[in-house]
C-alpha cells in the first residue's frame, strides 16, 4: 500500500470523525425535544380574548365577490375574500378555505398565479360549494401572501426548525393562525345571514393539519376536510393533529391521503384516522404522492 492511499484512507477517517463529532453536536444541541403536553394544555394554547373592535372592512371585487380585512386577537391585519352563491337566500352555511404552506387564500378562486398553476385543486372545491350554496370565506395564514414579513421569510422558519431545533417561530405560525381564524368564526357568528351551525373547514397540507387543528379546538366548526395533512411529532405537540383527534367528536371529519406521501407515511394516516373520535368519519385513500394527480375534488361532493 503506498503513502498516498494511506493518507487518504487516513483523511478519509479524519473526516468520518469530524462529521461523527459535528453530528453528535447537531443532535446535542440543536434538535427538538419531545414536548409532553396534556390535551388540556394544548387547548389552552389557542384560547384568546375575544376583539371588540374587529374593524372589519369590505371591498366589493366582483358580483358577490369581496376582499376583506380585519383587526385579529394581537392587533395585526389580516386579508380575505369572501364570495357569496349566485343565489339569493335569507341565510347561508359556510365554507372556510384554508391554503397550503408557501401559498396564500387567492388559490381557493384561481387555478393559477403567475403561472403557477393551483396544484392542490382547491379552486375546484370552491366551485363545488359555491354551487351547493355555501358561502366561501379564506384568509392569508401568518408568514403567508399578504402577510409576508421580510425579515423572516417563511424559508427562514422552516430551516430554524428542521435544522437549528427552533421550533418557536413555527409554532407561533401555526396556533395564531389558528386563533385568526376563530376570531373569524367570532365575525360569522354575529352576520346573521351567516348560519353558525354549518361552519365547515377544509385544507390542504398544512391547511389540512389547520382545518383539524382548528375543529378539535373550536366547536363551532360543524364539518371538517383534511386533505393530506403531514405527519407532525411531539416535538411540536400543540400543532400536531394526532393530539387534537380525540376531540373531534360531534363533528362529520373527512381525511383524505395517498400512498406513498412524502410528509405522512401510510401507518401515520391511519393512525390519524383511527385516533378520530367522530363516529362520522370516512378515509379516502387515493394513489401517488402528496399533490394529488387525481380529479379527487369529484369525489367530496358528499362531504357538504
Amino acid at each position: 500500500m503506498s503513502i498516498k492511499t494511506i493518507f487518504s484512507i487516513k483523511g478519509l477517517k479524519i473526516m468520518a470523525g469530524l462529521f461523527f463529532f459535528l453530528g453528535a453536536i447537531y443532535y446535542a444541541f440543536f434538535t427538538l425535544d419531545t414536548e409532553n403536553l396534556t390535551i388540556e394544555q394544548i387547548v389552552d394554547s389557542y384560547n384568546y380574548t375575544p376583539v371588540e373592535h374587529m374593524d372589519f372592512e369590505l371591498n366589493e371585487l366582483d358580483d358577490r365577490l369581496f376582499e376583506f380585512s380585519y383587526t385579529t386577537f394581537d392587533g395585526s391585519k389580516v386579508k380575505g375574500q369572501i364570495n357569496y352563491p349566485q343565489e339569493v337566500k335569507d341565510k347561508y352555511p359556510v365554507l372556510i378555505g384554508l391554503h397550503a404552506m408557501g401559498r396564500s387564500y387567492p388559490r381557493w378562486w384561481t387555478d393559477s398565479i403567475n403561472g403557477r398553476p393551483t396544484v392542490t385543486q382547491v379552486n375546484k372545491i370552491t366551485q363545488q360549494a359555491l354551487q351547493k350554496g355555501y358561502v366561501v370565506i379564506a384568509i392569508d395564514a401568518r408568514y403567508h401572501g399578504s402577510r409576508k414579513v421580510a425579515d423572516k421569510p417563511l424559508s427562514s422558519i422552516m430551516f430554524d426548525v428542521n435544522f437549528l431545533g427552533d421550533k418557536t417561530d413555527y409554532v407561533e405560525m401555526m396556533s395564531h393562525t389558528i386563533v385568526d381564524h376563530r376570531v373569524l368564526i367570532d365575525w360569522i357568528e354575529q352576520q346573521k345571514q351567516l348560519d353558525i351551525s354549518n361552519v365547515h373547514v377544509a385544507g390542504y397540507s398544512m391547511g389540512g393539519q389547520s382545518s383539524l387543528l382548528l375543529a378539535g379546538v373550536d366547536k363551532r366548526v360543524s364539518n371538517v376536510l383534511a386533505i393530506v395533512p403531514p405527519h407532525i411529532e411531539n416535538t411540536t405537540a400543540s400543532v400536531a393533529p394526532k393530539n387534537v383527534a380525540s376531540l373531534l367528536k360531534d363533528q362529520k371529519v373527512w381525511l383524505v391521503t395517498t400512498d406513498n406521501d412524502e410528509y405522512a407515511s401510510e401507518s401515520n394516516n391511519l393512525a390519524l384516522y383511527n385516533a378520530l373520535a367522530s363516529s362520522n368519519k370516512k378515509h379516502i385513500i387515493f394513489e401517488g404522492g402528496h399533490i394529488i394527480n387525481q380529479e379527487y375534488v369529484e369525489s367530496l361532493t358528499d362531504w357538504f
